[in-house]
């Protein structure tokens, strides 16, 4: 396979690690731990990883290792790291004991169910260094959540002789991890499972988990792009962008490249929902500003828009939310008749004020709220075409002022939805040290005997020589919550805090960036040069952190 100048250059690079980690370990137990809510019921489902105390990594002296096999699942989608994580165990296993062995799962949590996997050698592994993707084993978006699937598994973790597994995914994923560990330690399998806190959506995170890892480099991909269209924008002075960035249940990613580029406008649907507002509050909000650039003469600008913007507008929160449990309780039925009929039956069967919501939006907004549905049962809004939705919509209400007189100026659009172009990025050198550090950190856990914990690596802003390592029990970030018409135990997303330090610099700068032209053109990730250019956390992180 022939590799570019970067990709030869990238492979040399060796990513840093916490000091605690480049020695012998030893393990400090802190206080015990509870969920993030609904104790009793988490407690109930999870006896035998429930209440598990937080460990942190010291250093400790050099002791007996026998060699383990360890597998590895990549689950969900893709995030830029993984295969860092994947070296990270490789070489932790290996220190341990030079005859440990790594066997990856094809394709997700189906490769455990159904037996493919391969084992990753040296060869396989330096191939993948410090590179984008999940291409190493592949990907997959299986739930692990049946008595049979577990038991499946189990019969090739026996057969390979695995001791440990490690699924490296988002909060669905990890919550199949931590109900895989409870069910093997409920029946004894000798098998342990550990997490790795995976997403470029940033909703992973709590007081142990500072970022998800993959948010840092998809962010400063998202933004160089950003940048580029606002240096056009201000160079045409002819178009409004309209630019929605993924995030189905959290507006971080929007957050943060809003803070990294000052666009005019940007959308953060944690605040849409806190304020109450409607779909109309929205888009008269835009045209006001479109307007008042507009009378000095100003008629481009850029609009940044979470894609779960729609979820956060509590009207249309109530709807999705009845429709989840009238689709859920209904299926049966639901699945034999027609989309058109489908519509029909949905508007039939929602309550008066719901109806009257579902029959005020564009067809085809109502069309992908009913029929398009992920495995989840999830709306799946990263097909709703927001962007051209609120473009549509403002050009409207900006045609009506102009017939009474409040609005002069032109209004051209043109809509981006930028996701993909970020999920496989090579990795930052903030992601290419984290996703190193989480899975070496991993294969400590293993070594430490530990099961049903999430790999956790602290104090990211410092120096990687400073960063703190240990793990947190996966039952301590749950909570309760619905899921296809049925109470499921989920780890809790992660939010935009309206009252967090990143949410109110960005308040402190929006009415400015508004007003004036105040873009920042953050150019391409920088691998080579100096620290302060290549090794900057993000903007989140920095704010979060101080």
């Amino acid at each position: 396979m022939e590799k570019s100048a970067l990709q030869i250059a990238r492979a040399a690079y060796q990513p840093k690690l916490p000091e605690v980690l480049k020695g012998f370990v030893a393990i400090k137990e802190g206080e015990k731990t509870q969920s993030e809510a609904n104790q009793e019921d988490i407690e109930k489902l999870f006896p035998n990883t429930y209440g598990m105390p937080i460990v942190n990594f010291v250093k400790g002296e050099k002791g007996d290792s026998a060699p383990v096999n360890v597998g590895v699942i990549l689950s969900g989608g893709q995030a830029p790291g993984g295969h860092n994580v994947i070296s990270g165990i490789f070489d932790g296993i290996k220190k341990l004991h030079p005859e440990s062995r790594l066997y990856g799962f094809l394709m997700g949590p189906d490769g455990l169910i159904k037996h493919n996997y391969i084992e990753l050698t040296s060869d396989i592994i330096d191939e993948y260094r410090n590179t984008g993707g999940f291409d190493i084993i592949g990907s997959g978006r299986t739930k692990l959540e049946k008595k049979e699937q577990f038991d499946s598994g189990l019969v090739i973790l026996k057969e390979l002789g695995i001791k440990a597994l490690v699924i490296i995914g988002g909060d669905d994923s990890n919550t199949n991890a931590c109900v895989l560990a409870e069910y093997y330690k409920s029946i004894d399998a000798g098998v342990q499972v550990i997490g790795c806190p995976k997403t470029i959506d940033g909703d992973l995170k709590n007081s142990m988990i500072e970022t998800s890892f993959g948010f840092d480099t998809a962010t400063k991909t998202y933004s160089e792009v950003i940048g580029n269209i606002e240096r056009d924008c201000n160079s045409a002075r002819k178009y409004w962008h309209f630019i929605k960035l993924m995030g189905r249940s959290a507006s971080h990613v929007t957050l943060e490249c809003a803070l990294q580029t000052q666009p005019n406008i940007t959308l953060i649907g944690e605040e849409v929902e806190a304020k109450n507002q409607t779909l109309d509050d929205i888009v008269t909000y835009i045209a006001d500003i479109v307007a008042n650039r507009a009378a000095r003469g100003m008629n481009f600008g850029t609009v940044l828009v979470p894609e779960g913007l729609i979820e956060f507008i509590p009207a249309i929160k109530k709807l999705i939310a009845e429709l989840n449990d009238l689709i859920a309780s209904n299926q049966a039925e639901f699945d034999k008749i027609g989309a058109d009929e489908k519509i029909a039956y949905i508007k039939a069967h929602l309550s008066e004020a719901n109806a009257s919501i579902f029959n005020s939006l564009p067809a085809g907004v109502s069309r992908q709220l009913a029929l398009e549905r992920d495995p989840h049962g999830n709306v799946q809004v990263s097909l709703i075409e927001t962007e051209q939705l609120l473009a549509e919509m403002v050009s409207t209400k900006l045609a009506q002022w102009k017939k009474e007189g409040k609005y002069t100026g032109k209004f051209s659009t043109q809509h981006h939805f930028f996701g993909y172009e970020g999920r496989c990025a090579a990795p930052s050198n903030f992601d290419a040290d984290y996703c190193y550090s989480l899975g070496y950190n991993a294969a400590m856990l293993i070594a430490s005997g530990k099961t049903g914990y999430m790999s956790s690596v602290r104090n990211t802003t410092a120096p990687a020589s400073e960063w703190i390592a240990g793990g947190i029990p996966i039952t301590a970030m749950m909570n309760m919550e619905r899921r296809n018409g049925e109470m499921k135990p989920v780890i809790r997303k992660a939010l935009v805090k309206l009252d967090g330090a990143p949410f109110k610099a960005f308040a402190s700068h929006r009415d400015e960036w508004a007003k004036e032209t105040c873009y920042v053109y953050p150019g391409p990730i920088q691998y080579f040069g100096p620290t302060e250019v290549c090794d900057q956390p993000t903007k989140t992180l920095s704010y979060e952190q101080a």
